[in-house]
């Protein structure tokens, strides 16, 4: 039998989650920007800046957007490394890939879009001088094998930036919760068509490891000099390390 791994609060075989997350994503594929201004206020436009400042981008690097989605984050790095740099998508979802790459064409943007498992990056030792992962990371069955693979793919003095939901500041726990557990599943009923979607996103954020864990993480992936960020009291966090 698969071993057993989480699908928000649920139990499921790890060889089905990544299955079950796809759905998720097809579902609400169509509405996901939109609901991503009104979940989070429009805040998370500001935590994608800070995580690009961090990234200490510049023209002419290779930067790999691992779960790209809808492709924010790529195209703010495609007009960093231009117009000799290069940014490469992937996801493993069909309809969220085609979605980023679509809107960077849009923006004057061609870049390579590769629909690929992170857990198997189909890219060679030392590839890239930065790799990033927003809002993506919590959704990866084998979380370890990820980062190891990120790390992999990375030069030597090459960065990873995991911007990712994380552990709320305690006196904001209450009101979070209620937040997350009714307002979300609710919002996206009426917005996004499917409320069972945004109910497993609250619940994949309580099971994705803390600040802490996942600076861990990071550090036994084989990165260096690794530090992490709160923004908005914990709501989300930015961790950043370096291949030596």
């Amino acid at each position: 039998m698969s071993p057993e791994t989480d699908f928000g609060f649920e139990r499921v075989a790890a060889d089905e989650k990544a299955a079950r997350v796809g759905e998720v994503f097809d579902r609400v594929a169509e509405r996901y920007d939109l609901m991503n201004d009104l979940m989070s206020f429009g805040l998370h436009r500001a935590w994608k800046w800070f995580a690009l400042q961090l990234a200490h981008l510049h023209p002419g690097e290779r930067v790999l957007d691992v779960a790209s989605g809808s492709g924010d984050l790529a195209r703010a790095i495609a007009r960093r490394v231009a117009p000799e740099g290069q940014v490469l998508l992937t996801d493993i979802n069909t309809r969220m890939l085609a979605r980023g790459r679509d809107r960077l064409a849009d923006a004057g943007f061609l870049p390579p879009a590769v629909q690929c498992d992170a857990e198997r990056l189909p890219f060679r030792d030392g590839s890239f001088d930065c790799v990033m992962v927003g809002f993506g990371l919590r959704n990866m069955t084998r979380k370890e094998r990820a980062l190891a693979e990120m790390t992999r793919v990375l030069g030597h003095g090459g960065r990873l930036l995991v911007l990712e939901f994380s552990r709320v500041a305690k006196p904001l726990e209450r009101a979070y919760d209620y937040y997350s557990f009714n307002v979300l599943p609710w919002l996206g009923q009426r917005v996004a068509g499917n409320g069972e979607a945004y109910r497993y996103l609250a619940e994949s954020i309580r099971m994705h490891p803390d600040q802490a864990s996942l600076a861990r993480m990071l550090q036994d992936a084989g990165l260096s000099q690794v530090e992490f960020f709160n923004l908005t009291a914990g709501v989300a966090a930015v961790h950043r390390g370096y291949k030596a």
